[in-house]
């Protein structure tokens, strides 16, 4: 059996996806202009980007050392 494993969607559901994307990009855009945190998910957790943002949602910072 070989099942496809990314199928191609449809047109009206990938202009749906292309719709949903976009105005996720705006909202994004939007909350950083207007200075304000977002909450984003990175597969495993959420955390939190923007300077207001909880810590407890905050990424752990990357350090330059290797």
């Amino acid at each position: 059996m070989n099942a496809d494993l990314n199928p191609t969607p449809k047109a009206d559901i990938q202009a749906t996806l292309d719709c949903l994307r976009l105005a996720v990009s705006k909202t994004l855009e939007r909350k950083r202009r207007l200075g304000q945190y977002s909450v984003q998910w990175n597969g495993n957790a959420p955390f939190a980007i923007g300077e207001d943002a909880p810590e407890s949602l905050q990424l752990p910072q990357q350090s330059d050392h290797y």
